[in-house]
């Protein structure tokens, strides 16, 4: 999706906040952001880290800075894999216009080395934040994927899939309930916002998104489910 299209999309259904979470990849963040100068719109920096056990995570950081970080550990744990451009389609990387700037020939679609312990651990020591992406989806989603939760893991909340809700993830995967719940579009094409989950925060910042999740100091969030 090119960047100020993304932006105009975002802001035509009254969104004020999106996280780009391109797979293993962060080169296309940096032209969101700069696209949605002056739109209102906030746009923070993320990443879907495939892990070695082909769980998705979704891990967003306070700055392009830690993100360039964590893309510099997402590539030694990555296999030195040609990325099979007929068969999956190219990877480009533009700039804040959608202007080609270069194709990245490296795999992208494919899990890393890091472990979900790994990569919750290290993106916690950035003061980011790791959310499991669509838990209940067959493909890549926690529960099918593994069947369980960890005590060790310490993450603020799971991400659901526009094909379920709260109530049914619940139903499904008892665990699910000791962890607040997002719901996201999982957008891979401009008819694919969803947004639907609120917050009441102070500022459109991750650490004010953390103490919402948490309830705290009259910080909330709300799925609407649709």
């Amino acid at each position: 999706m090119i960047p100020p299209l993304i932006v105009e999309r975002a802001c035509e259904l009254g969104i004020d906040i999106i996280a780009i979470t391109d797979h293993n990849a962060s080169a296309n963040v940096g032209a969101v952001q700069k696209a949605a100068e002056g739109s209102g719109l906030t746009v923070l920096p993320g990443m879907e880290v495939q892990t070695r056990e082909d769980v998705h995570l979704l891990c967003l950081f306070n700055s392009l800075s830690d993100l360039e970080i964590w893309q510099r550990k997402i590539d030694l744990s990555l296999p030195d894999e040609v990325n099979p451009a007929e068969h999956l389609g190219e990877q480009f990387v533009v700039d804040e216009r959608g202007e080609y700037i270069r194709t990245e020939t490296r795999l992208l679609i494919t899990s890393t080395k890091l472990t979900i312990d790994a990569v919750i651990e290290q993106v916690n020591a950035m003061n980011g934040a790791a959310i499991p992406a669509h838990v209940n989806r067959s493909a890549y989603g926690l529960f099918p994927t593994l069947g369980f939760l960890s005590p060790r893991w310490n993450i603020p909340a799971l991400e659901i899939s526009r094909h379920t809700t709260p109530e049914k993830l619940h139903r499904d995967f008892p665990s699910s309930q000791n962890l607040p719940l997002i719901q996201s579009g999982d957008v891979h094409r401009l008819d694919e916002f969803l947004g639907s989950v609120y917050f009441t925060m102070e500022a459109p910042t991750l650490p004010e998104i953390l103490k919402a999740l948490k309830n705290e100091n009259q910080r909330e969030t709300h799925i609407k489910v649709t």
